[in-house]
């Protein structure tokens, strides 16, 4: 099932959803249409029973160029963070199912700030990594740098907006600022095979640890959220139909979906 966005493409398979940054002639540039228009799709991704997983690339072997310079009025942070740029990445950040970004060619500025917000990072030995406001005068979102600080550490972040240079993927995995590297010939089998063993995982168990993951990254309490997981659990059919499925020696058939 394919489904057209202005700039973007979406497509649906084996619950497996793939949203599709598509302006090759502008190397996917994102303009500020295109920023508003992602938390909208995201809404209406998150409420699809049949989408387990949700990958983002970019058509044409690049990622992201970045934000459209050419719409940067459009595209201007207001004072209290929540620009349009912000709220994008914030609705993909809390995306209730898992994400990963398969990334080739460049990942620059808006485009790192969307990957960054993905659960997980799957590169080719092509792409290129940069973020770079320090070359333009701007001054790079609070949220942003602090979810860019968790992924890499503080030097790591100093060095990519400090110089606004360039970094290759060697140097990206090495920091943290990816988990995977793979030749470019290879990096969808390795992205669909991961994507399609999340979508065969218990929805509840991953959801419950996507959350608890991200509140113990942000530093905020867990108590309450695990036991309202807990409870969750035990009222679902995912904890009966797992051990079911291990005694059995066969594979589970999880129906736990978010919103349940």
């Amino acid at each position: 099932m394919v489904g057209v966005h202005h700039g973007f493409e979406l497509t649906r398979d084996d619950r497996i959803a793939t949203l599709t940054l598509n302006r090759p002639e502008k190397r996917n540039a994102i303009n500020a249409e295109m920023w508003r228009a992602i938390p909208g799709i995201l809404a209406g991704l998150a409420a699809d029973p049949g989408v387990r997983v949700l990958v983002l690339t970019g058509a044409g072997g690049t990622f992201c160029a970045g934000a459209d310079i050419s719409d940067l009025a459009g595209l201007a942070e207001d004072e209290d963070d929540t620009g349009v740029t912000v709220v994008a990445e914030e609705a993909l950040a809390a995306f209730p199912k898992p994400t990963i970004a398969m990334i080739e060619g460049f990942c620059v500025g808006g485009g790192c700030q969307l990957a960054g917000a993905c659960d997980l990072r799957f590169a080719a030995g092509t792409a290129r990594f940069g973020i770079p406001p320090a070359k333009l005068g701007l001054v790079y979102p609070a949220s942003t740098t602090r979810r860019l600080v968790g992924l890499v550490g503080p030097a790591t972040a100093k060095r990519l907006l400090f110089s606004g240079d360039l970094i290759d993927a060697a140097h990206a995995l090495r920091t943290g600022l990816i988990d995977e590297l793979h030749p470019a010939e290879t990096l969808a089998e390795a992205v669909y095979g991961f994507a399609r063993t999340l979508a065969s995982r218990s929805q509840l168990s991953i959801a419950a640890a996507k959350e608890l993951i991200n509140l113990i990254a942000a530093d905020e309490p867990v108590g309450e959220p695990f036991r309202a997981w807990q409870k969750r659990a035990r009222h679902a059919e995912d904890l009966h139909e797992g051990v079911a499925a291990f005694l059995e020696r066969r594979p589970p058939n999880f129906t736990w979906t978010p919103g349940r």
